[in-house]
């Protein structure tokens, strides 16, 4: 494995150093295989796909906001206007997600974002003692208590799952 093998991303450093003002101590994993998908992020790991973090990016009546979603549940865009107190809820391309997070799509952490955003938390996540998110490309990840994910996220706990 060569030197640059081993070094850190630099948006890795970001979710680190995010993390230590808030607190929380972020310990990545790294997969090169990468962990883009839950299902992928969660076979990578050996975890269930329930306990990935998917950050999903949505516009709601023009308002950029964040949902984090269970891997294992779909979102409800109506669920999520309603919780916005919005009436219109889209998905943004990847370079609206790249500009107001300043990371990728797949590789969108809860801490660390260009500008602050409005988050809302799936409540299914809250079953699980450990919960995997994104630590700033799709072929890193960390562990966290999903209470923790709601504390350092700024978080608002509203069920926003397909049903």
């Amino acid at each position: 494995m060569s030197e640059a093998d081993n070094r850190v991303h630099k948006n890795v450093v970001r979710v680190i150093e995010a993390g230590r003002v808030l607190g929380l101590v972020v310990e990545p994993r790294r997969f090169p295989e990468g962990a883009r998908t839950a299902v992928d992020a969660a076979n990578a790991i050996g975890c269930e796909v329930a306990q990935i973090v998917k950050s999903l990016i949505f516009g709601v009546d023009g308002e950029i906001v964040l949902a984090y979603v269970s891997g294992s549940n779909q979102l409800d865009e109506r669920k999520l206007a309603a919780a916005a107190g919005g009436l219109m809820c889209q998905r943004v391309d990847a370079e609206v997600v790249r500009q107001t997070t300043g990371y990728p799509i797949g590789g969108v952490p809860p801490i660390g974002h260009k500008v602050p955003l409005r988050v809302f938390v799936d409540p299914d996540l809250l079953r699980h003692e450990v919960v995997w998110a994104a630590a700033g490309t799709w072929h890193d990840v960390f562990p966290l208590a999903p209470g923790e994910l709601v504390r350092v996220s700024g978080g608002v706990l509203v069920e926003i799952k397909r049903s």
